[in-house]
């Protein structure tokens, strides 16, 4: 919230603003792999899982970081020392700059940039480096190879991603996360106000590439291949023991709950709920517990697509980047064009 509302100082305020956004990124990585790596997964493959620690196993993911924070922390001899500790802090903290960003309602947002689209897309690219880092440093060919899948990986799905939020950058006439919810909530389909306009009815296509590089960029199943277990046995984190493991653990669930919540403000509306005007102070209360569900939502399409197929090959990866999603994104951003020139 602004100083002027809570009469805090602009550096209590942003103190409050960080750390509560420094709790968000385990919390969302204990959400995301309690609710479906456990029992989601489990349920696909008709058992259990986890269900003794906790009630209903809702504590084994507390058990399992203190297994690893207990874990000694080793460095290969051959390593690069520095770079190899560094690594997993640079993945993780792209992780945490996506969250500056992100809107849970009118005031609730640690900093509503007029860019914010494009710092999204900005420092979610950093996580690339960290991944080459680890490859590099591990001094194994297994991590260099992964690293060096990863990099070509994210470097050709950055590109049907960042098209693909073009599209609602046209229709909203903004990059502020903000007013991309506040354009969807204006909006009308179809002569009907009252739900707005969320973009997924016009951004469809959208949608789904920016689905489908999300998952990519998070090298999740079918684009797992930069951690490949039959091929490259863990790949870029191989070497990785201990809490600089769970480092990269958290960076990745965590980055999958960001990118969950930016497909959410740009194309189901956000915080937003109908009926409400878009700067209702009670938004603030309610926004979040929205925009959790709209997450938990499309969260549950990302682990749905990672449990259900089977690993894509590195050539048939790259093709359907540079020859499928690439063209129908820009596809996508002429038609948005010219309907919105036209009407």
């Amino acid at each position: 919230m602004s100083p002027e509302l809570v009469g805090l100082a602009y550096w209590a305020e942003t103190s409050i603003k960080l750390g509560i956004a420094l709790a968000v990124i385990p919390t969302a990585s204990l959400i995301l792999v309690y609710l479906f790596l456990f029992k989601m997964m489990a349920f696909m493959q008709s058992r259990l899982g986890p269900n003794d620690t906790g009630p209903y196993g809702s504590l084994q993911l507390i058990a399992e970081a203190v297994k690893f924070l207990q874990k000694e922390d080793i460095n290969p001899a051959a390593a690069d020392r520095r770079v190899f500790r560094l690594a997993p802090v640079v993945v993780l903290a792209s992780t945490f700059l996506l969250y500056v960003v992100l809107p849970m309602g009118p005031d609730a947002v640690v900093e509503a940039l007029d860019t914010g689209i494009f710092y999204a897309m900005a420092v979610s690219s950093l996580s690339v480096l960290g991944i080459l880092m680890a490859g590099w440093a591990s001094a194994n060919k297994y991590a260099l190879l992964g690293g060096l899948r990863a990099a070509g990986q994210l470097i050709a799905y950055e590109l049907p991603l960042i098209l693909a939020v073009m599209g609602v950058v046209i229709q909203a006439d903004s990059l502020n996360l903000q007013t991309i919810v506040e354009a969807q909530a204006s909006g009308e389909i179809f002569g009907i106000g009252w739900i707005g306009n969320p973009f997924i009815l016009t951004q469809f296509a959208g949608f789904l590439i920016f689905m489908i590089s999300a998952q990519a960029e998070l090298t999740q199943t079918p684009f797992d291949m930069p951690v490949a277990e039959t091929e490259l046995v863990g790949g870029f984190h191989i070497e990785y023991t201990g809490f600089r493991f769970l480092l990269f653990f958290m960076a990745e669930f965590g980055t999958a709950f960001a990118f969950a919540a930016l497909a959410s403000v740009m194309f189901l509306g956000g915080w937003w709920i109908p009926g409400f005007a878009i700067d209702a102070p009670i938004l603030n209360v309610l926004g979040p517990g929205v925009m959790l569900g709209k997450i938990l939502l499309v969260s549950m399409l990302i682990f749905w697509v990672r449990f259900t197929y089977p690993r894509l090959r590195e050539d048939q990866l790259q093709k359907f980047a540079w020859k499928v999603l690439i063209p129908l994104a820009l596809a996508n951003i002429v038609l948005t064009g010219i309907f919105k020139v036209v009407f």
